[in-house]
């Protein structure tokens, strides 16, 4: 079958490679000394629901009166209607009546007319457990991964899908820790989601790649994954834009509380399907596969 397109992709092999090293280079170094900021489910702490009855109170209002009570770093969003806010804030004071004097003083401070929908406690040593938690899972479905590919095709295609599946998940937490942008278990969930939608869409490639081995012994590998890419990318196109179209509905239409989570996601569909052809099959160039490559496996 010919390939309705021919992009010659790999002519910015050189290119894209740099950028994508100076990318994650600089994303390590934010992780590392900027950091990330943990919500409420890593830190520990107290969430609030709230719904206002009054038109008048805004975000500054409110945040002044929970300022005042001294429940250290306060984060004060609106969720959802236009008189829901969501607050959280490091809980310091365990008495049984701390909500009723957070309620108490702010119907003093700012007038009455609140409603206390939901709240939330999380200990230090839960959100600790937490924290571990979510890593593991991270690590754990990378290791899977690597494990899939490794069994499903040769160790060089395990080796470009590996790194391309760090590349993703580094380069979007480089992004959430440049804004300061909430991690919490909903990014967890959403990071476990781009390894998926990641390896998805390489293994399509490495099919492709893997099969025209077999076919066209004389093509040299850096046309060869050109050409397989060209093959595979209007299914790539297709499946990309279908899933950007529902995430940035999510992201729009969704809420304040579905923002973390979509943004994620959009973040990793588009470094998934960026990484598939500039991470994942620069790494086969590099190791030069060849059909004797894969008949050699093939036999073993």
């Amino acid at each position: 079958m010919m390939e309705k397109y021919n992009i010659n992709f790999n002519k910015y092999l050189k290119i894209f490679n740099l950028f994508s090293i100076s990318l994650i280079i600089i994303s390590i170094l934010l992780i590392i000394f900027k950091g990330l900021n943990f919500g409420v489910d890593f830190k520990g702490g107290t969430l609030i629901e709230l719904r206002s009855t009054d038109d008048q109170i805004t975000i500054s209002k409110l945040r002044q009166s929970f300022n005042r009570m001294n429940l250290g770093d306060v984060n004060i969003k609106e969720f959802g209607k236009k008189n829901d806010f969501l607050i959280k804030f490091e809980k310091k004071n365990d008495s049984s009546n701390f909500i009723n004097e957070i309620k108490k003083n702010l119907e003093q401070s700012v007038g009455p007319g609140f409603d206390f929908r939901r709240v939330e406690n999380v200990g230090p040593k839960v959100s600790s457990e937490l924290l571990k938690s979510g890593i593991l899972a991270i690590l754990l479905a990378l290791t899977a991964m690597l494990i899939y590919i490794w069994i499903r095709f040769e160790w060089q295609f395990s080796l470009g899908a590996i790194l391309a599946l760090f590349h993703d998940v580094i380069l979007t937490l480089g992004v959430f820790s440049l804004f300061s942008l909430e991690i919490n278990l909903s990014i967890v969930a959403a990071v476990l989601t781009i390894v998926g939608y990641s390896m998805n869409d390489t293994v399509v490639i490495f099919d492709r790649v893997r099969e025209n081995l077999k076919k066209f012994a004389d093509i040299k590998i850096f046309d060869l994954t050109n050409k397989s890419i060209n093959e595979t990318l209007s299914r790539t196109i297709i499946t990309s834009i279908t899933t950007l179209l529902a995430l940035l509905s999510i992201y729009i239409f969704g809420g304040q509380i579905l923002k973390g989570f979509s943004l994620a996601m959009i973040l990793g569909v588009l470094f998934g399907t960026y990484s598939s052809i500039y991470i994942a099959n620069p790494i086969l160039i590099l190791l030069n596969v060849s059909q004797k490559t894969i008949l050699k496996e093939d036999k073993n």
